[in-house]
């Protein structure tokens, strides 16, 4: 009986270590390219209420959605009714609750801004890693 019971307990530990190693990175990518206020707000909403409800997100920000990271440009984004806050408030939400946010890695090199210039919390996408998450078939993306 004991052998059963080392067995059992060496089973539920593999399959809780490999649930633990399958949640350890986002299971959802977000990519932000639209400079209209509402998809963005949209876009951030769909990805928090996602997270509410189990996601591990990730936001990736590219083109005009990328001024929403960059501090000098958040007065910029318009705060809309519904959320009662602006898609860069959001941003900061969304950072403020662990979610990993990154421009993309082109964004800087091609504006006079510079990685100082991003809110706190928001990161420069490596693209190795992003080509990682799109390859993974576990990962869902979602494009706005």
């Amino acid at each position: 009986m004991n052998t059963f019971r080392q067995l059992l307990a060496g089973f539920v530990l593999t399959v809780f270590s490999a649930s633990a190693l399958a949640q350890s990175g986002p299971d959802m990518l977000s990519i932000l390219t639209s400079d209209e206020d509402e998809t963005q707000a949209m876009a951030l909403i769909l990805t928090m209420q996602a997270q509410k409800n189990g996601a591990v997100p990730q936001v990736l920000l590219c083109d005009e959605a990328g001024d929403l990271a960059v501090s000098s440009e958040v007065d910029e984004s318009e705060t809309l009714r519904g959320p009662d806050a602006s898609p860069a408030q959001m941003i900061q939400r969304l950072v403020n609750n662990g979610v990993q946010v990154d421009v993309c890695a082109i964004y800087l090199p091609n504006r006079e801004y510079t990685e100082a210039d991003l809110i706190d919390g928001v990161g420069v996408a490596q693209p190795p890693a992003i080509g990682a998450l799109v390859a993974d078939p576990s990962v869902r993306e979602f494009t706005f």
